[in-house]
Parts: structure tokens; sequence; C-alpha cells
């Protein structure tokens, strides 16, 4: 059994290490193994049976299907770019253009607020994650996974080279190449966020009494390697995506 388990971890990683190659030419392939990935995860840890599911930042809605299979009442996508809701055609059921760092919603009016890959795209992630924890009813869970900048895939499609010259640099570097500039665009579209920052701000939400930190480790890792998120330094460099998951408090 202890075998087979191992042999799981390394395959689940791989397939979604392997993945990141056509996040840009294949996004629906990307997306659809991450979001298959990403509601298992979170379901380990909430069952979304019959609960409001809102994805703050979720585009086109790639994981629509997947909460949907697993039971959810109602999939609710948060997106402030047209661009991104119209992506794969016209928008689903329930997609609002709205601003994460300041949510459409009322307080405590959902049961999971989930956001992957949307925090590093916002000026002010702890203001995000505010608004993330502010809309979730008490008992509810929030599910945030980010990119961290240091990480290998940091500066996205300007990636290495965000490591190299830096974010700036790097974006211009890449309008210089493709006659246009990077949809990921540093300082416009792309920001800087680390992983010890937002463990900070977990850390502190915790205090506050406002959430119980139910998870924080590398997203995609298998679960040997998930003492990296507690070693400064190289959590920026290994984690690759930061993952938090928290349950709200009673307030």
């Amino acid at each position: 059994m202890a075998d087979q388990q191992w042999r799981d971890n390394i395959r689940r990683s791989l397939t979604l290490f392997s993945a990141f190659v056509h996040e840009q030419d294949d996004p629906d392939r990307f997306y659809s193994l991450l979001s298959a990935d990403s509601v298992a995860q979170l379901s380990s840890f909430h069952d979304v049976a019959g609960d409001v599911v809102v994805d703050v930042g979720g585009g086109p809605g790639y994981f629509r299907d997947d909460f949907t299979a697993r039971g959810a009442s109602s999939y609710v996508v948060v997106d402030p770019d047209l661009n991104e809701l119209w992506i794969r055609g016209r928008p689903g059921p329930l997609c609002v253009r709205g601003d994460g760092m300041a949510l459409p919603l009322r307080t405590g009016s959902v049961d999971v607020c989930f956001s992957s890959n949307a925090l590093e795209h916002v000026p002010d992630p702890e203001r995000l994650a505010d608004e993330m924890l502010r809309v979730t009813r008490p008992g509810g869970l929030v599910y945030l996974a980010y990119t961290n900048w240091l990480s290998p895939n940091g500066g996205h499609e300007t990636k290495p080279w965000h490591l190299l010259i830096g974010g700036r640099r790097a974006a211009d570097r890449y309008a210089r190449r493709y006659s246009r500039r990077p949809k990921n665009d540093f300082g416009r579209t792309l920001f800087a966020v680390s992983a010890a920052q937002m463990l900070r701000w977990a850390d502190r939400a915790v205090r506050d009494g406002r959430a119980e930190l139910l998870a924080r480790q590398p997203r995609y890792h298998p679960s040997w390697l998930q003492w990296i998120i507690d070693v400064p330094g190289l959590r920026e460099l290994a984690s690759w995506n930061v993952l938090l998951v928290l349950r709200r408090a009673a307030p």
C-alpha cells in the first residue's frame, strides 16, 4: 500500500508539472487536469455537496464541471476581465464581472471561496485574501492557491528571465522579442507575491480569530516534500505554487 501511495504521489506531481508547458498553447488541457486535482484536494478538507462555491479570478469557469460533479449547488465565477470570462466563448451561468479585492458579495454568503492562480495578478494580495474570508460563512472553507514570484514559473511566460533580470525587464524583453506585451505583464497584470507574505497573512488571520488554518503547503508536490513550505528561502524557490486552506471561524 505504501509503495502504491508513493507511486501515485509521483505520478500526480509529474502530471501536473508536465502540464505547465501547455498552459499557454492548450489551456483546456492544462486546466482540466488542474481542476480535477484541485477540487479533489479541496474535497479532502470539506464536502462541497449542496454548497455555494465562488471561484475568485476563475475566468471562463474551468473548475465548474468538477465542482458540479462533487455536488455543489451553485458555482459562481467572479473575474474582473471580460476577455477572460469570454475566452472559451459565451460565459456559463453565474459569471460576474467583479474585483477580487472588493468582492460583490455579502459577508458570510458563500460556503466555499476558491481561488486558483489569481492572487499574483492583483496589486494587493492580502486584501483579496481578506475579501475571501469575509464572504465565507462561519464553518465554510477558503482555498487559496497562487504562484509565488521567485518560483521557476513566477514570471509566467517571461520565465526564467524574471529571476535573472527582474520582472519589468523580463516583460520588456518579451515585448521586444514578440512585438507585443506579455499577457502577464509585470506591474500591470502580474505582481510579485512571496510565500512568506501570505503565510504571515494566514498566521494573522488565525491570531485575529478569523480562521483556522488547515493546510499550508506546496500545492503540486508529493506529500513527503510538504516540509519545503517551512524552510525560509527554499520555499520561495522550490514551492512553485503555495496552497493555503482555512476554515472560517465564528464571529
